[in-house]
């Protein structure tokens, strides 16, 4: 879901309790991190920014290596070796609640009503040309966009989700596609939307275009 504090609903400096799984923002002093440790004794923490671990209220950084695979599910990573070897090897995961899946063949949850959307950005990540590029985010990080662009978020998002599919490490073996869904919203100016059905094939053809143009693409 979006990284956004519960109380304030602040994106800034948004931490989220392993405890109870909500977001708050801040862990200083009377921030609403550190109120919500004392009143309910929830003391772990992760900066979903820099994805560092935080004991609260004592206010430090906890650095223990069992914590790695909830930052790599939150953020995955794919060397260009692994890319390679995708459809070569495919092998089944076992996701963390004891389900298997395939990696690239996961559910996506169907918020309201957006499964149009979703048929599609499925159909997209398992296309090779397409999934490898978006996988390395290397290959796009450095684009420069105008100020005030709004579209090159799409890219960003579309680049996490397909990482988050085809993560072999997966805690469940479905992935929410709700911030990828809101960069559609915002940069369609809500021509397609979460709360209405919309038109796949127009969906597509909007979206590819879309990215097109936002990684530096002609009209050409």
């Amino acid at each position: 879901f979006e990284k956004l504090c519960s109380i304030s609903l602040s994106h800034i400096n948004v931490y989220a309790c392993l405890v109870c799984g909500k977001y708050f923002q801040g862990r200083g002093l009377k921030s609403h991190a550190y109120i919500h440790s004392v009143q309910l004794s929830h003391h772990v923490f992760l900066n979903l920014h820099t994805l560092k671990f935080y004991c609260l209220p004592d206010n430090y950084e906890i650095i223990d290596s069992s914590l790695e695979d909830i930052t790599y599910v939150l953020k995955p990573t794919f060397t260009a070796q692994h890319i390679a070897h995708l459809d070569k090897q495919a092998k089944l995961s076992r996701a963390y609640d004891g389900t298997t899946y395939l990696p690239g063949i996961v559910g996506l949850n169907n918020i309201k009503a957006n499964d149009y959307a979703n048929a599609v950005l499925q159909a997209l990540s398992n296309v090779p040309p397409l999934r490898n590029y978006f996988l390395e985010e290397e290959n796009y990080r450095r684009i420069q966009r105008p100020p005030g662009d709004i579209m090159f978020l799409l890219v960003q998002r579309f680049g996490e989700l397909m990482r988050k599919l085809w993560n072999p490490r997966n805690f469940k073996a479905h992935v929410s596609p709700h911030e990828m869904l809101q960069a559609v919203v915002l940069c369609s100016k809500k021509n397609f939307q979460i709360t209405k059905q919309g038109d796949g094939v127009e969906f597509l053809s909007w979206f590819l275009n879309a990215l097109h143009a936002a990684l530096g693409g002609t009209k050409r």
